[in-house]
């Protein structure tokens, strides 16, 4: 005789696969408390700073949380999407969402999500989401396409952490980095040529900026740097473009430390100050333009540049919920789907 189940238990649904898209994150608003909120989970990070919570608690709760949200919640609300009054990477990992489950259409059992690292929609949310509608097999996909532990591991060490705290945990497969990956290096070199061509001048350097690492955690062995300088090397060579040319450097730098260079600041002003009268900045390691690529660069990088006797100075957009971009994200899932679909 069959057990009856329990008449409070509610049907169990199952059989299908589960697409988890996952940005870094992003404030609730540009409000002190949002943004205090937002920098606390981020800052406590110990994938983001290593320090012991000893040394850095006390720095983290006694200074930097009083200080910086006034500060970064300014800068937020110079490009913060006013119509859905969110910040723009919610809006695009929300569309790339939206255009990952169309371009997936023809896998009927494939159910696509996306959340966020730090802030909402949290990740432990959107598994448990994608769980209870019948996803046994969830892939992972941190949205970052060179592999760093602070963006890449932090994401996977999250999605098992929110395992731990299921009785019935769904399979997991996590995206590996794809900083080499034909397709993103041939949707880079497009979005700078259909960039330029929008311009009645043409660039004397284009800067490639990365966000930035400590020396320290490279000298760990992180393999960020030398997955940038291959993502380089590569889009060097499908432009035919020199090292002089398109030049590599890493922006964002935090605290006292050293961190990889050349500094995307520092190089900008130096070209001013040399002469360079025209160049454009892009950011490849970027899957979605955010505070980093429409503040840091965009404007305060700019601004740099001006100040100094530069003439000319353009951000290139990242790839964003383009056709272009979607396709090397859409690449990556339905290789990590063989076998599953």
């Amino acid at each position: 005789m069959t057990a009856a189940r329990p008449s409070n238990h509610p049907p169990v649904k199952s059989g299908k696969v589960g697409v988890l898209l996952v940005n870094l994150g992003t404030p609730d608003g540009t409000d002190y408390n949002s943004m205090r909120r937002y920098l606390a989970e981020f800052l406590r990070d110990r994938r983001v700073i290593e320090w012991s919570p000893f040394y850095w608690y006390p720095i983290l709760y006694g200074i930097v949380l009083n200080r910086r949200p006034q500060k970064v919640g300014a800068a937020y609300d110079t490009i913060w999407n006013k119509d859905l009054n969110e910040s723009y990477l919610r809006t695009y990992t929300r569309s790339q969402g939206e255009k990952m489950a169309a371009r997936l259409a023809d896998l009927p059992n494939v159910i696509v999500d996306w959340g966020m690292r730090y802030g909402n929609p949290s990740i432990a949310s959107r598994l448990e989401a994608l769980q209870k509608q019948g996803c046994e097999k969830i892939l992972v996909f941190p949205l970052y396409p060179q592999y760093a532990a602070a963006t890449t591991a932090t994401v996977n060490d999250k999605a098992f952490d929110a395992l731990k705290t299921m009785r019935w945990q769904p399979a997991l497969r996590t995206v590996p980095p794809y900083h080499d990956d034909d397709s993103y290096i041939t949707a880079l070199a497009t979005s700078i040529g259909t960039h330029l061509a929008t311009l009645d001048w043409e660039p004397e350097k284009v800067l490639m900026s990365f966000h930035g690492i400590p020396q320290s955690y490279f000298d760990k062995g992180d393999p960020y740097y030398c997955q940038c300088q291959k993502t380089g090397r590569l889009l060097r060579e499908k432009l035919g473009w020199s090292e002089d040319r398109l030049m590599l450097t890493f922006q964002s730098r935090f605290g006292p430390e050293e961190w990889l260079k050349p500094y995307t600041d520092k190089t900008v002003e130096d070209l001013a100050k040399k002469g360079v009268k025209r160049i454009a900045v892009m950011n490849p390691g970027f899957v979605s333009d955010c505070l980093e690529t429409l503040e840091e660069i965009a404007v305060a990088a700019g601004e740099t540049f001006h100040h100094n006797g530069g003439e000319k100075f353009t951000h290139i957009p990242c790839l964003n919920d383009s056709d272009e971009g979607m396709a090397v994200l859409e690449k990556q899932v339905r290789r990590e789907l063989l076998g599953w679909v």
